[in-house]
């Protein structure tokens, strides 16, 4: 079965952290948010406003080169995974993917990597560079129960 589009949009900079921070409360444990997208496009900066959100945080450093970052909140741990530089999925299970799974939600950049370990009802969240460089194409797709439980928050399939 095919994702279904939830949304849509053309959004800059601080409108991606609002939706962000509004998606963040929705998030419970065991789900994984799989985000692609080019270098720079923005992926880490939607994922530091859910854990800023989530976790009020003070620091929320990109995982490049830790490769994973975990953090505490009252939705449970928060793990922010960024694989891109990761060669092989034994790599990914070595950095705690499977308790990550089990344990809390899960922001993952570079999902491609993942292969089969990418759990079937993840968020896919796409973020595509625009002609207008100040703004991103943000497109969100997941199965049910995705598209009811975010309806509080976003239009359906809103288009921008």
């Amino acid at each position: 079965m095919a994702a279904e589009d939830v949304f849509t949009a053309e959004l800059n900079e601080p409108e991606m952290a609002a939706l962000a921070q509004k998606l963040a409360p929705l998030l419970k444990r065991r789900d994984c948010i799989a985000l692609y997208g080019d270098l720079g496009a923005g992926k880490s900066s939607f994922i530091r406003a859910c854990i800023h959100a989530l976790a009020k945080a003070k620091e929320v450093p990109s995982p490049t080169f830790t490769l994973v970052q975990t953090y505490e909140s009252p939705a449970g741990a928060l793990w922010h995974f960024d694989l891109y530089r990761v060669k092989k999925t034994s790599e990914i299970l070595e950095l705690g993917w499977d308790e990550a799974l089990h344990d809390g939600i899960i922001f993952v950049e570079w999902p491609e990597r993942l292969g089969a370990l990418l759990p079937q009802r993840h968020l896919a969240i796409h973020l595509n560079f625009h002609q207008d460089s100040a703004k991103r194409r943000i497109s969100i797709q997941g199965d049910a129960p995705w598209p009811l439980r975010l309806s509080p928050v976003l239009p359906k399939a809103a288009k921008m």
